[in-house]
């Protein structure tokens, strides 16, 4: 970690912070961030098993995030793969480029790395993943001013090794800067720890290191800061800057930030690093505050012509609980709801449990873990976590 030199006492002093007012549009786009997908991608992604890197799993999961892309409409020249190799072990990173209308040719970089050690590594680092493919999704036709590269590294449990390769050899080449970049924003451990009051998130803060950009690093943070509280309900904290996929970039000069959970998981390197033990309700939210400050940083446009998906799931705001449950679940729907299916499944899909047109759901038959639910109404289907616990 970065100690606070004298030089950034300095620099606050002198740097001047741009105040960021509340944007409309930019707010609708963040609440397009669903539950549903959050805790679909989280499915998903447990699902892949242990990515380590170099693995059939991790490239596994590379392929899925390629499809993911492909189904959002990113053309198959905007995905690009980046192979590195250390050690003999070779792997991936996965580059998705949107070419922005007014500087196509500098770059906000969004990332976090796809890899895993020992478990599935859903907090570690499912949650960042899947929020940077809502971003993705959502933003997808929205004009940006800046060219915004969405970029999942592999290697980052090995040593940052996907990061150090393309800030070495794709950002730079040697000394020279090839890439143009504005910020590099990056997500990393941001599931949360089911049991815990998650409503607030750290907002990483260079501080020290490269005296060129620690100045630039603090502003970025501190907008970070504000456009969290703007656009999604989480209280905000500042950490140090460590050990994860910006630190390559930083160390070349570049602008960093980032979001990491302020109440420390003790399962993320661990087998219990699992879709159970994390709360995709703060991941959502932290997706909710990331599509508000990508935009930010990008300059998206303030109108909301060019969005997708503008008209929202009227059942994302149905409610299940308790959760967890003992031996029943009770279902708050819309009020227009009248006609509707639930079920309840495994984790690989296998139905248990199928009502119709019942809010109360006996749940005696299950055992302890986690399911997912399943609404269904309308031609519309949202996607909860459930968890029974006896």
């Amino acid at each position: 970690m970065k100690k606070l030199s004298t030089f950034l006492l300095f620099s606050l002093a002198t740097y001047g912070l741009q105040a960021q007012s509340f944007i409309q549009a930019y707010q609708d786009r963040a609440n397009m961030v669903t539950q549903t997908n959050i805790t679909t991608n989280l499915q998903d992604f447990s699902n892949l098993g242990v990515k380590t890197t170099g693995s059939v799993a991790n490239t596994n999961a590379l392929n899925w995030l390629k499809n993911k892309y492909a189904s959002f409409g990113y053309s198959a020249s905007q995905v690009v793969e980046d192979p590195f190799t250390f050690s003999g072990t070779s792997s991936k990173n996965l580059v998705i480029t949107k070419t922005g209308t007014v500087y196509p040719n500098k770059y906000v970089i969004i990332c976090g790395h796809f890899d895993s050690i020992v478990g599935p590594g859903v907090n570690d680092n499912g949650s960042g993943t899947s929020i940077i493919l809502e971003a993705a999704r959502i933003l997808k036709d929205v004009p940006t001013e800046y060219s915004i590269k969405f970029i999942h590294f592999s290697g980052e449990e090995q040593g940052l090794r996907g990061s150090q390769h393309y800030a070495n050899t794709v950002a730079y080449q040697g000394s020279t800067r090839v890439l143009d970049i504005k910020l590099v924003f990056n997500l990393d451990q941001v599931g949360g720890k089911m049991g815990n009051n998650n409503d607030t998130i750290y907002c990483d803060e260079d501080m020290g290191g490269n005296a060129n950009n620690t100045a630039a690093g603090v502003a970025a943070t501190q907008e970070l800061i504000t456009l969290t509280g703007l656009y999604s309900p989480l209280l905000t904290d500042i950490d140090e800057a460590e050990d994860t996929d910006y630190i390559p970039f930083e160390t070349k000069g570049e602008v960093i930030t980032g979001y990491f959970e302020k109440i420390r998981s003790n399962y993320p390197h661990t087998a219990n690093d699992t879709f159970a033990n994390t709360d995709p309700v703060y991941i959502y939210n932290v997706g909710k505050a990331t599509v508000g400050a990508l935009q930010h940083f990008a300059v998206a446009a303030t109108t909301i012509l060019g969005t997708r998906d503008v008209q929202a799931n009227k059942l994302e705001s149905v409610k299940i609980y308790p959760n967890p449950a003992k031996d029943a679940l009770h279902i708050e729907l819309p009020s227009k709801v009248k006609d509707f299916s639930f079920e309840i499944t495994d984790l690989i899909g296998h139905t248990l449990i199928k009502e119709g047109n019942k809010t109360q759901i006996n749940t005696s038959s299950l055992v302890n873990g986690a399911y997912i639910g399943v609404f269904k109404a309308d031609g519309q289907t949202v996607v909860r976590k459930v968890l029974i616990e006896r």
